[in-house]
């Protein structure tokens, strides 16, 4: 418990056998309840993860997306005052963790977002900072709110985690959480963390191309979809040349 909220911590996570282990180090005592979702894994990520003592839950088929919408059950089951979530490889700083949460058990805010702040060079890739850019610009247009980020560490009250409805199952996950909740009026803020380069193992996404174009290409159509069933399509096409330069 967290000054009288309890708090789950999901970490979707695919190959980072090597990773995890700093990353399980890290997290604050006060978290409750650390869920590993094994997302299709061929090393040991599940056997470490149970050794540092994580929950584990499978979700074989590929997908972010999919690996958070697996932790479902069992948060329907603890039902945890805050959700957290954040990467299993070791490049967010979740020994900061508390200050992300602080603000909603304050009672200030229903969604915190890190703002990704690079300790390093190799942090974050060209490829990404552009997609950030496009993306955040975007949503600026069409929903009025200028995010910084769309890094994957977040907290959430549980119950406005529900209201969202959340549905995508792989890249879009992250974009259409924050689009949604200005659609449903949530209390958003963003705060500077420090980023690191993943502390072992491979990338899937970032770092490779394949990964970068479908990453970008379903975050771009996960905004034009809640768009058009928001009924604002019509902002998209006159800016979307100027944001991109």
């Amino acid at each position: 418990m967290y000054k009288g909220k309890s708090i789950a911590l999901i970490l979707p996570a695919r190959n980072e056998s090597q990773a995890l282990p700093v990353v399980l180090k890290d997290i604050p005592q006060e978290i409750d309840h650390v869920i590993v979702v094994d997302n299709g894994s061929a090393d040991d990520t599940a056997k470490v993860a149970h050794k540092h003592g994580a929950s584990v839950i499978s979700a074989p088929v590929p997908g972010y997306g999919r690996a958070c919408l697996a932790a479902f059950e069992i948060l329907n089951e603890i039902e945890p005052d805050i959700v957290a979530f954040a990467d299993a490889d070791g490049s967010d700083a979740v020994s900061m963790l508390l200050e992300l949460i602080d603000p909603i058990v304050s009672g200030y805010a229903d969604l915190v977002l890190e703002q990704r702040i690079p300790s390093e060079p190799e942090a974050m890739s060209t490829q990404q900072k552009f997609g950030n850019h496009l993306a955040t610009s975007l949503i600026h247009i069409i929903w009025g709110h200028l995010y910084n980020d769309l890094g994957p560490m977040r907290a959430i009250q549980w119950p406005s985690l529900q209201s969202l409805d959340m549905k995508d199952q792989d890249y879009g996950w992250t974009v259409e959480m924050q689009i949604k909740a200005l659609k449903r009026g949530l209390r958003v803020h963003e705060y500077p963390f420090p980023y690191r380069k993943r502390a072992a193992g491979r990338s899937k996404v970032s770092r490779t191309l394949n990964g970068t174009v479908r990453a970008g290409f379903k975050i771009l159509w996960v905004i034009f979809r809640e768009a058009l069933l928001d009924g604002r399509y019509r902002k998209i096409y006159p800016s979307i040349s100027k944001t991109i330069k």
